[in-house]
């Protein structure tokens, strides 16, 4: 079980009422919003699944859900365990049919859980979440093309391949730090630069990718 998830104290900032947490990062779980008495990070409530079932269709809003859907999200919160941590507040439940998992957005990387950020934004657990059709593992001696590191001999939660060229390899940290920083414009595979089917797999693997506009891309001249 995930040991990363920690209460704050009375002279700590407030926690988050859904992930109980307050020190997380906030690429992980957005902003703290707080309103009439109540803490919670954004994306714990964005992705909560009674908040989906309620709304329908997301309007990317954020902070302007009734406080009714904050508190319902909340109470039904407190009937689901994380699969993960073990503890209560579990918001996000897996899509899969049958399954009755859940987990706390925080504890998603140590639970090897993925969330879709985008269309339906599905989650889905370990058990359930959607893989690579790598053809072949990662040759002996492959190095995280970012980061110069050891991919392993494995394809893995911790490890992917571009679906494009088969043979750019990287840590899903890694390639996760780069669509934040590269942004929805400017991602593409760091070796093959290909884009649509790139983009569209990492989606599928739960890489968030965000949607801004930018000024000027120089990848995108290329």
């Amino acid at each position: 079980m995930s040991n990363r998830k920690r209460k704050a104290t009375s002279s700590e900032e407030p926690v988050c009422m859904l992930c109980g947490r307050a020190d997380v990062d906030p690429n992980i779980c957005g902003h703290m919003i707080h309103q009439s008495g109540i803490h919670v990070h954004w994306l714990c409530l964005d992705l909560a699944s009674t908040v989906n079932e309620a709304r329908g269709t997301r309007s990317g809003s954020e902070g302007r859900l009734p406080l009714a859907a904050i508190r319902r999200a909340a109470k039904e919160a407190t009937k689901k365990q994380c699969c993960v941590c073990g503890e209560r507040g579990a918001t996000i439940a897996c899509a899969e049919r049958g399954c009755e998992r859940s987990f706390h957005l925080p504890c998603a990387q140590d639970g090897e859980c993925i969330t879709q950020f985008f269309g339906q934004r599905r989650s889905f657990c370990s058990e359930h979440r959607p893989r690579q059709e790598a053809q072949e593992a990662p040759p002996e001696g492959t190095n995280c093309l970012m980061c110069l590191e050891p991919v392993g001999d494995t394809v893995s939660y911790h490890t992917m391949v571009c679906p494009a060229c088969r043979h750019t390899w990287f840590h899903r940290g890694c390639i996760q730090q780069l669509a934040r920083s590269a942004g929805a414009f400017c991602f593409q595979c760091p070796g093959c630069r290909n884009i649509l089917l790139f983009f569209q797999e990492m989606s599928i693997m739960g890489i968030q990718i965000p949607v801004r506009l930018v000024p000027f891309c120089p990848l995108l001249l290329t």
